[in-house]
């Protein structure tokens, strides 16, 4: 694809607000259709004549797409134009939804769902590193977040709308308007995200350097352990509020509106904090996570103010834009790889998160420890940051190549 550089040959957008807009609509696309299918697992297996259970096999298929497709993008697709690759992912991410709702069989959807993951990872990265070339350096965080606030609002909206539409008219019809945002999302990307310079040095061999690099790989392993706790609970929070704390199950909807409310409020306040001073910002946000997960295992016994501590808990996405711009600090050349990786360890942070949470549940504890595991979580974070803070000080980048 030809590119222009009419924007400005440093990537600078014209309009920002409506770059970030466009790339958010497509983190909106990619976030409905990974949480939607929670809502329709009922109507998938039945219509595809399997169990509950076994839906999960589609949804663990579209994380492992995340996961294998975040780094072998990133690697192979290093020398494409960030603004063409952008229009790729998507066009893939559409086709790969559409389909899915046009599978013939259980296996098919599974490998169609794989398909669909695949691009995931790789645009939250790419989008990422847009929005922050396309404004000043000290707004950075902020364009990250208000990009990535388009993952929140899935959650708030997309997901729940998707559920009721797929409830009514089957759910198909929600994979198949997943894939029409992602065809809009890229049409609207050619004509409003700006152009930005290709690194005539960028080799998938430079971006695969970022998975040797120390500060990159702690960086992922805050965003995989540290944020597993927001997963943990909110994996079992219907099951929670219901069964523990007496909530009706007609109030399930509202239970997600108010989870998407606190993201939202955490996406960008962590983007501002991230600005400011983002090494303080990183422990500060998991201080905070360690102690809201850890009050919502006794919030949990009372409907109101469990409901009131699910929106607090959705507050630790102010996670995201800071560990976002934290990597795209220490990636050196390895940008893209780096950016992608951030989510593929999201994603990590969902199946710790869960899994560990299902096994202290399994192993008789109440439903609402799944904020103590939570707290554990973030402090296992707290530990990985200040030990990469004195690795880096005691190793420092300039001086000893294997400690960047």
């Amino acid at each position: 694809m030809q590119e222009s550089t009419a924007s400005s040959s440093q990537g600078l957008a014209r309009n920002p607000r409506l770059a970030e807009f466009v790339l958010a609509l497509g983190g909106f696309g990619i976030g409905t259709s990974e949480f939607v299918i929670m809502g329709l697992m009922n109507r998938i297996a039945e219509d595809l004549a399997i169990t509950v259970p076994q839906v999960g096999y589609a949804i663990s298929s579209y994380a492992l797409g995340v996961v294998v497709g975040a780094p072998l993008i990133s690697a192979l697709a290093a020398r494409v134009p960030k603004r063409a690759l952008l229009i790729a992912l998507m066009l893939v991410f559409a086709v790969g939804n559409i389909a899915s709702a046009m599978a013939p069989g259980f296996w098919s959807f599974v490998g169609l769902r794989f398909i669909a993951g695949l691009p995931h990872g790789a645009y939250f990265g790419i989008a990422a590193l847009v929005a922050a070339g396309a404004v000043p350096i000290d707004q950075r965080a902020r364009a990250i977040a208000r990009v990535m606030m388009g993952l929140t609002v899935a959650i708030l909206v997309g997901a729940p709308l998707g559920t009721w539409a797929g409830s009514f008219f089957g759910w198909q019809i929600a994979f198949a308007a997943v894939g029409g945002i992602a065809l809009l999302t890229a049409l609207l990307t050619r004509f409003y995200v700006p152009v930005q310079p290709v690194d005539a040095l960028a080799s998938p061999l430079r971006e695969l350097s970022a998975l040797v690099k120390q500060r990159v790989l702690v960086t992922l392993a805050i965003a995989c352990i540290g944020c597993g706790g927001m997963f943990a609970i909110f994996s079992y929070v219907m099951p929670t509020l219901t069964q523990q704390a007496g909530m009706s199950e007609a109030l399930g909807p509202l239970v997600l509106v108010i989870f998407g409310l606190g993201s939202i409020a955490g996406n960008l306040i962590g983007g501002r904090l991230a600005d400011k001073n983002l090494m303080r910002a990183i422990p500060s946000i998991l201080l905070w996570c360690a102690v809201i997960q850890g009050l919502f295992y006794f919030a949990a016994n009372n409907v109101w103010s469990g409901l009131l501590f699910v929106g607090l808990v959705g507050t630790s996405m102010a996670l995201a834009p800071s560990l976002q711009t934290r990597l795209m600090d220490v990636a050196e050349d390895a940008q893209t790889m780096a950016a992608s990786l951030n989510h593929a360890a999201f994603n990590g942070a969902n199946a710790l998160g869960a899994w560990l949470a299902g096994l202290v549940i399994s192993a008789g504890f109440n439903w609402s420890s799944t904020g103590l595991v939570g707290t554990g979580l973030a402090l296992c974070g707290l530990v990985l940051f200040a030990a990469g803070r004195w690795l880096e000080k005691r190793y420092p980048p300039a001086r000893v190549a294997d400690a960047t």
